[in-house]
């Protein structure tokens, strides 16, 4: 079994949709179970981040399935980080120093239902919804499906099922025990809440559209990302235990008092705080690391479902848009063998997934920490103006991240290096005096 005829694909996410998608555009019979009703006929419940930051990786995977025209309908562009000190003081941090250099905020759900119906109106695939893989054979190529409506389990005979349903995934523990492999779930210390700032009248932003706004408090922060209709989707950070808490949080008028003394300039924004706050349910963060994604020429797990991240660094979404394209890509230069392609893909894009769930682990404390230390912003116009010097050789490690799409392992490595570069050159300039740039530009042409 060199090319399957049927591919059962586990959940009809993000990624799912888009692997269904562009394997359908590839003549593939596709059949997606999702455990969660359709939400193009039915309103999902709230309390999940509903809009994301799209960034190159991802817009690459879209634009090779021939999506980007209808996604660009649905995106804001945000420019840089706009901080919120205690004070209500503004400060933007641009992301980059090139125009096209933004990331963009997109609705989670518009662009799930936009890539579902595209899959299913052209091409071979058929969506059943309120189903899920409850176990899989891989020696037969069976798996047992759950339909959550009338509560039976049927049978379903596959020739490769791929396991995109997201950090929980039941075909990722199937997999990783048939392969007698290892699954590492790190859960953070940190867990979060979701709330909501209305638009204004006629449809306004009442804070600057075009960025991603941050309120960053040391050990913990806030968040808001723009919305089309005028609202922002806002995200409270909070450690699970201790002062300030969710755990400590747990009666209105210490809400009331938390707000007004860390958040006074957006306090006022957000009408239904209490109601929010105490409705929408606790979320957790973690990091899934596993060291196979793959089972025989049978099995493959994708997505959150072998890599989940934390959010930090606006990674999760591209990197599973990531490895549709470069699946597809390992597809079309070899013949759509999977005996070759499936463990050519394990090998290239395990280490890639470990080196941006660091990243997003790092990118967390620069958030809600180091964005306002002074030290972080010098070194970070120093960045910009050794990528304005050197162009081929110095890109800022966030730039990498979001607005190329060098390899994720590769990223980690240059930007250590880069670290220790710009730490050399801070530390060994006098209070007031410019860099040495000779130095600068020697260690640049000889490190990297």
């Amino acid at each position: 079994m060199n090319r399957p005829h049927l591919v059962l694909i586990a959940g009809a996410g993000l990624v799912g949709s888009l692997l269904a998608l562009m394997l359908g555009q590839r003549g593939y019979h596709i059949v997606v179970v999702e455990k969660r009703p359709d939400m193009r006929r039915r309103a999902m419940p709230g309390g999940r981040s509903i809009n994301l930051a799209l960034a190159e990786r991802g817009i690459h995977a879209l634009r090779t399935a021939g999506l980007m025209e209808q996604v660009e309908q649905l995106l804001i562009p945000m420019r840089g980080r706009m901080l919120h000190d205690t004070a209500g003081r503004l400060t933007l941090l641009p992301y980059g120093q090139r125009p096209h250099e933004v990331i963009w905020s997109v609705s989670r759900g518009e662009l799930n239902k936009l890539m579902m119906t595209a899959a299913e109106d052209h091409f071979d695939v058929d969506i059943l919804f309120e189903q899920s893989v409850e176990k899989v054979d891989f020696e037969k190529c069976t798996a047992t499906i759950l339909d959550h409506a009338c509560n039976k389990t049927t049978t379903l005979e596959f020739e490769l099922i791929i396991g995109a349903d997201g950090v929980g995934s039941e075909v990722r523990t199937e997999l990783i025990r048939a392969t007698d492999g290892s699954c590492f779930v790190e859960l953070l210390d940190h867990n979060y809440r979701e709330l909501h700032i209305p638009g204004g009248p006629g449809g306004t932003w009442q804070m600057e559209r075009e960025a991603l706004h941050i309120w960053p408090r040391g050990g913990y922060m806030l968040i808001a990302l723009p919305n089309l209709d005028g609202s922002f989707t806002v995200t409270l950070f909070l450690p699970r235990t201790g002062a300030p808490s969710f755990e400590q949080i747990d009666e209105p008028h210490e809400l009331t008092r938390f707000f007004a003394e860390q958040f006074t300039d957006v306090n006022e924004l957000i009408p239904d705080l209490e109601a929010a706050y105490f409705g929408n349910p606790i979320g957790q963060l973690g990091t899934v690391r596993c060291d196979r994604w793959t089972c025989r020429d049978a099995g493959l797990i994708i997505g959150d479902a072998a890599h989940g991240i934390v959010p930090f660094h606006g990674q999760g979404m591209n990197s599973g848009f990531e490895d549709c394209s470069e699946l597809c890509r390992l597809l079309d230069e070899n013949n759509e063998d999977w005996s070759v392609v499936l463990p050519e893909f394990e090998r290239i894009r395990i280490p890639n997934a470990n080196a941006i769930a660091d990243m997003a682990l790092e990118n967390y404390v620069t958030m809600r920490d180091s964005v306002t230390d002074l030290d972080f912003q010098l070194k970070k116009e120093l960045g910009f103006e050794l990528e304005r010097r050197f162009p081929d050789r110095f890109i800022p490690r966030y730039s990498m991240v979001m607005f190329h799409r060098i390899p994720y392992a590769e990223v980690l490595r240059r930007g250590r290096i880069q670290q220790a570069i710009l730490d050399e050159l801070v530390d060994t300039t006098p209070a007031g005096q410019p860099p040495d740039w000779r130095l600068a530009e020697q260690q640049v042409r000889e490190r990297l």
